[in-house]
């Protein structure tokens, strides 16, 4: 395996960090370059300037919903010049949990290689701290279904965009340890199978993984809860070196199969580790001795799921990975000794042109302890124009043919590297929850369940997931919380309790107001039988979604309808608060 020179990036880095400001001017004036006759640049009449006040003056901020129209002509099979200076070939899908629709949004070459300098970056911080040999990663990495749009545009996720490539591989094999598992496992049709052989894999080279990824915390603590329910299975089939026949896609069992050998002596080694091992604690450094690390996203709508993984991961440290989003990257990690509560980014000021909309609160709520406040905004600043401590919404130019677009994510500046800032994400900036003056962010339904969870500790239980939803089927609307325990062995004193701590939890003005003058209802906690989640989870991969890109929804809309079904017809028992009287 070829180890890129990790003091060649990091010397790389140093000196597009050094003069942020002028890479920023170039970076702009390339895009533009490049996209010159592209019809949104040309609606605004740009005429071929490449200037930064030229460009700020003629275009303006936009959303998805501002340039829809041109991504559906692109996905129609229009050819001319739409976004760019090329036409789009293949368009990612994203996520699109929360409303049920995923949005399409452009993918290209430009993109590709700015996802592997991210990626070079951030490894080569990684690996002066945590240096890793020459072995393999155990991966809980899933494609999706790849279509094609009525026009012939490959439309897949992000995710399947990167590792369907040829380059893309080519170069994490400079940078990453080779997975485990054969491609095969990576772009089966069926996820189930797929974790089970990831797992299966893991094991059989279980001395040469060198550490554990996935793109988000939710996909590796889904893994190893599946692992607790299968690992006896799996040891049956590493002791008779034949795969289960829970396995039955063809590719996939040809695959794994010519890498599974009887080996009972390995078998008996996994069956006692797991056998002496208290409530699953430290099951990844038990299992794989020589992993170094546990690395993917963990920040945002991941954080909920740190407490599990922690678990999982024993004494080996958390690493949040790389800030970006389908649109586009952002910043590196080149702090990897901080924990996923601290991490920050610095941003490659080669990447993307980055401006940033400066966000104050109003008199009066500059001590409100809440991520739901209504920011009055400023003009927007240019990347070395920002102040450390305040707090800004991110907006991004990219070579895929996105001009001046705003990412929707709330950061806050917590120092520079060189002339770049370092950023640490604070949350979504769009409301969750929200009936008339009240306004909370799914920041603040985090924070509100993990007050309630508190109560559940001396139970011994916690909260496997969580989402929300507005109820406006009676007057006066209300919030609902719907959760998914570790166990359905909970006193309904114990819930109540909880249902009341949320709804004090919320400490948004115009809820707190709305509360005591009865315009908004009690809140309800709607606890669910197990599994729900993961009934969810496959709902969303029937619509050809991958399970490394899945979030839970932390608000479902009234237009998800198969969503609300399936929570609904789930919920157990519900419990109305009181902490505002009957």
């Amino acid at each position: 395996m070829t180890i890129c020179s990790g003091d060649e990036t990091i010397e790389e880095f140093e000196l597009l960090t050094r003069d942020a400001g002028r890479v920023q001017q170039d970076t702009l004036r390339k895009i533009l370059e490049l996209n010159a006759d592209a019809d949104y640049l040309n609606r605004f009449h740009l005429k071929r300037r490449t200037d930064s006040n030229s460009f700020k003056s003629c275009i303006p901020l936009c959303v998805h919903s501002d340039i829809e129209s041109y991504i559906q002509r692109i996905a129609d099979g229009d050819n001319s010049l739409v976004l760019t200076g090329k036409p789009i070939t293949s368009l990612s899908v994203s996520s699109g949990t929360t409303q049920g629709k995923p949005k399409f949004l452009p993918f290209n070459d430009e993109l590709l290689e700015s996802t592997i300098q991210i990626f070079r970056t951030s490894y080569a911080f990684r690996n002066r701290e945590y240096p890793i040999g020459n072995g393999k990663t155990l991966q809980f990495v899933y494609g999706s279904k790849q279509v094609f749009t009525q026009g012939g545009i490959l439309a897949t996720t992000a995710t399947t965009n990167l590792y369907r490539s040829w380059r893309f591989k080519e170069a994490m094999k400079d940078i990453m340890s080779q997975c485990c598992s054969p491609d095969e496992v990576i772009f089966g049709p069926d996820f189930h199978q797929s974790l089970y052989c990831h797992l299966l894999c893991g094991l059989i080279y279980s001395d040469e993984v060198q550490f554990v990824f996935s793109p988000f915390a939710h996909s590796l603590v889904h893994a190893f809860h599946t692992l607790e329910e299968i690992w006896e299975d799996l040891c049956a089939d590493i002791r008779r070196g034949v795969l289960s026949k829970r396995v039955t896609t063809p590719s996939i069992r040809q695959a794994v199969s010519k890498i599974l050998r009887p080996n009972p002596e390995l078998a008996s080694s996994i069956y006692n580790k797991c056998q002496n091992l208290s409530n699953w604690y430290g099951v990844i450094p038990a299992l794989w001795p020589n992993a170094k690390y546990i690395y993917g996203i963990m920040t945002g709508s991941m954080e909920p799921y740190l407490k599990k993984l922690r678990h999982y991961a024993g004494h080996l440290p958390l690493m949040s990975a790389d800030y970006g989003a389908s649109e586009g990257w952002v910043g590196s990690n080149v702090n990897p000794n901080l924990p996923p509560e601290e991490v920050t980014y610095a941003v490659l000021p080669n990447i993307a042109y980055f401006e940033f909309i400066p966000l104050e609160k109003p008199k009066g709520e500059e001590m409100e302890n809440s991520s739901s406040i209504h920011y009055i905004e400023s003009e927007p600043v240019g990347l070395t124009e920002v102040e450390i401590g305040k707090i800004y919404e991110v907006v991004i130019t990219n070579f895929a043919g996105l001009y001046r677009y705003r990412l929707g994510d709330i950061v806050k500046i917590t120092g520079f590297h060189n002339s770049t800032p370092e950023l640490q994400f604070i949350c979504r900036r769009s409301l969750v929850l929200s009936i008339n003056i009240d306004k909370n962010t799914e920041k603040d339904l985090q924070l509100a369940v993990e007050e309630a969870e508190k109560l559940l500790a001396e139970e011994k239980l916690e909260v496997v997931d969580f989402t929300s939803f507005v109820d406006r089927s009676s007057d006066p609307g209300h919030y609902v919380i719907f959760w998914e325990l570790s166990s359905d062995n909970t006193s309904e004193e114990v819930l109540s309790s909880c249902a009341n701590s949320m709804d004090l939890a919320f400490v948004d003005a115009g809820y707190v107001g709305s509360r005591k003058i009865k315009t908004i209802g009690a809140l309800e906690l709607r606890v669910l039988r197990k599994g729900t989640f993961e009934q969810v989870m496959n709902h969303y991969l029937s619509l050809g979604g991958a399970v490394s890109q899945f979030k839970t929804p932390r608000f479902v809309s009234q237009s998800n309808r198969k969503v609300l079904q399936i929570l609904n017809r789930n919920v157990a028992q519900s419990y109305f608060s009181t902490a505002y009287g009957l």
